[in-house]
């Protein structure tokens, strides 16, 4: 799933990861620990100001896990491609996230320089404040 997210007004802080990629292993996490809690990489943390750019977040890299907190009263159009789908394996999911130096996992060493731009996440339910309005684009085609 591909993510443009376009601040209306107001400001918010964006905080977003990629889970970290292990080549030729399994993702590190947390034994023992239901449910599971996995390392990431931090790719943005920080407050933006409407007007600002088109945040474009991607399935791979790019920061796709991503938690928007308001700073000021602000709206935030979120297009999402391909949309939320169960059927198909595309779930909304919701997290907790913990700093780097809250678990340890054999053989997963962060320096201290870089703990900041680390952090463990945990999937959680969808939290019962939040509000979530899905409408479907009934706009022309984007493609042919």
């Amino acid at each position: 799933m591909t993510v443009f997210s376009k601040l209306l007004f107001g400001t918010m802080h964006i905080k977003s990861y990629d889970l970290l990629a292990c080549e030729g292993k399994q993702q590190p996490e947390v034994k023992n620990q239901q449910p599971k809690v996995r390392l990431a990489k931090v790719k943005t943390n920080s407050d933006l100001t409407a007007p600002c750019n088109t945040s474009i977040l991607y399935p791979e890299d790019g920061g796709n896990m991503h938690c928007f907190t308001a700073v000021t009263a602000c709206a935030v159009l979120d297009v999402l491609g391909p949309p939320y789908n169960d059927d198909e394996g595309r779930h909304c999911q919701y997290y907790f996230d913990f700093p780097s130096s809250q678990f340890s996992v054999d053989g997963v060493v962060v320096p201290d320089e870089e703990k900041e731009g680390y952090g463990w996440l945990q999937e959680r339910d969808r939290p019962a404040d939040l509000v979530v309005r899905g409408e479907l684009y009934r706009g022309p085609p984007f493609f042919k």
